[in-house]
């Protein structure tokens, strides 16, 4: 199990983003959080395996309406606390 940290910029606002997030998320039975920023970019925690967040971010990316420009990625502490994948 990891837990990752993601930073997206591009076109990731407005088009459907967190939920196609959320959706690809709870399939894979990734724990976390997706939410927007006030610069136009969102930021995603997720933990669960490395091959299930990997999957979860190509699901992502294969929407017509997303473009994602940049990812900056780290890895952070794990939290047990956590059972869902929530939209904030």
């Amino acid at each position: 199990m990891v837990r990752k940290h993601f930073h997206f910029t591009g076109r990731v606002q407005g088009v459907g983003f967190r939920y196609r997030a959320k959706y690809a998320a709870n399939g894979m039975g990734i724990t976390g959080w997706a939410k927007n920023e006030y610069d136009g970019s969102v930021e995603v925690e997720a933990q669960g395996t490395e091959e299930a967040i990997n999957r979860m971010l190509v699901m992502i990316n294969q929407s017509d309406y997303i473009v994602i420009d940049a990812i900056e990625t780290s890895e952070i502490p794990l939290r047990t606390d956590e059972h869902t994948f929530r939209v904030l």
